[in-house]
């Protein structure tokens, strides 16, 4: 943690956390323009990066310093032995990765499934699969903790699972399973809010400090929001359930889940079955979308991002984003016209909201979870609060 060994001073915590956060976020910095970014004199950031090293939670490398006079300031960067694993269960598979404090995924399994995780056997996979990386890919790294990204509302106070309804878990202990079965804290959230924030630090809404994100999974779609950059929460924990609204469909030949929500409306199931496939990822289905010519899969396409774009409206018109971001197959539809789904959603907003707002896929991929999973260990572990 960044409060080793520390003099106890909360201020000089919080200066740590700064430098930290900084390179882990912003990338590899010299002395000199850590000194500029974090108001700090020098003497300070010398002193902090010091002890960062010792806490084996920062490397300096020398500085090629070409074209520069005088003596080159040395590169502050992550420990890259510095490692979260970072856990999605889902209704097809549990993926599990390693994503070190440079951002680099340094092992990464997907473990298909053909029978629903429970939360006992999830904690068993995880607990088999880090045992093996010890042994290897993980030999030599420090691993600081694990976070879980769950389809379902999670209770802020303590990670419990409040219901995850397509893997059928209902107020599930995860966090303390996981921490009993592998030593390391464990910190359990919801996906998309996991999602939001990896493109909030690192992919399409950085430096937007306004954002809704919605990511679209095997589970169904979740969402989280983001406003003057930090993440809205709610009395519990649980707000950005955009897939459990019911939908604006203004043809009733649109319709296919009677009083369905979102997620039954806008559907990867339903898109599946429209181009064929049986099952696959979110580039399978990209490419199935990308070259099907069959009328009835190409009305089933056009039937969802029309359901979508009011979705999207209604987000812009309430919470007035500066960006829309979209993940999973969300992303995937999306992608197959962005520049007519922007359109449909400017034709619903508000001009005054729509003046400023952008509509993006999420940059980060099928990372996008795993990164925000192992941002939420990095910062409970390694920030002391601000």
């Amino acid at each position: 943690m960044v409060t080793a060994g520390s003099r106890g001073d909360g201020m000089r915590r919080a200066n740590l956390a700064l430098v930290l956060r900084t390179v882990h976020r912003e990338g590899p910095r010299s002395r000199a323009a850590l000194t500029e970014t974090t108001g700090l004199n020098r003497s300070t950031i010398a002193d902090l990066v010091g002890e960062l090293q010792r806490a084996g939670l920062v490397i300096e490398r020398a500085s090629e310093g070409l074209g520069r006079v005088g003596r080159p300031s040395p590169i502050v960067a992550p420990d890259p032995r510095v490692v979260a694993v970072a856990v999605n269960p889902e209704v097809d598979a549990l993926d599990i990765g390693a994503v070190a404090l440079d951002g680099e995924i340094v092992a990464r399994e997907r473990l298909e499934q053909s029978a629903l995780l429970t939360p006992e056997r999830t904690v068993e996979l995880v607990e088999a699969t880090l045992a093996d990386w010890r042994r290897g890919p993980l030999a030599e790294s420090h691993v600081v903790g694990v976070g879980v990204a769950v389809p379902g509302p999670v209770r802020a106070s303590d990670g419990l699972v409040r219901e995850a309804p397509h893997l059928e878990w209902l107020d599930a202990p995860l966090s303390d399973l996981m921490t009993d079965a592998t030593a390391f804290p464990t910190h359990v959230g919801n996906d998309a809010a996991h999602g939001a924030l990896a493109e909030y630090f690192f992919g399409a809404a950085r430096g937007a400090h306004d954002v809704v994100y919605l990511n679209g999974g095997a589970s169904g779609i979740g969402g989280a929001v983001i406003i003057g950059g930090a993440l809205l929460g709610g009395a519990g924990g649980y707000a950005g359930e955009f897939g459990q609204n019911r939908p604006g469909i203004v043809d009733p030949a649109d319709r296919r889940a009677l009083d369905g929500v979102l997620e039954d409306e806008v559907s990867r199931t339903l898109l599946l079955e429209a181009v064929g496939l049986d099952g696959g990822d979110d580039t399978a289905l990209a490419a199935a979308l990308a070259s099907t010519a069959d009328p009835s899969a190409l009305a089933e396409i056009e039937r969802q991002r029309r359901i979508l774009a009011t979705a999207l409206a209604n987000a812009a018109n309430v919470l007035n984003p500066a960006v829309i971001v979209l993940g999973g197959f969300l992303a995937v539809l999306a992608a197959h016209d962005l520049d007519g789904l922007d359109a449909a959603v400017r034709a619903q907003t508000m001009p005054a909201c729509a003046d400023d707002l952008r509509l993006a896929v999420a940059e980060l991929g099928a990372d996008r979870l795993l990164v925000g999973a192992a941002e939420a260990v990095f910062e409970a572990q390694l920030f002391p609060a601000r």
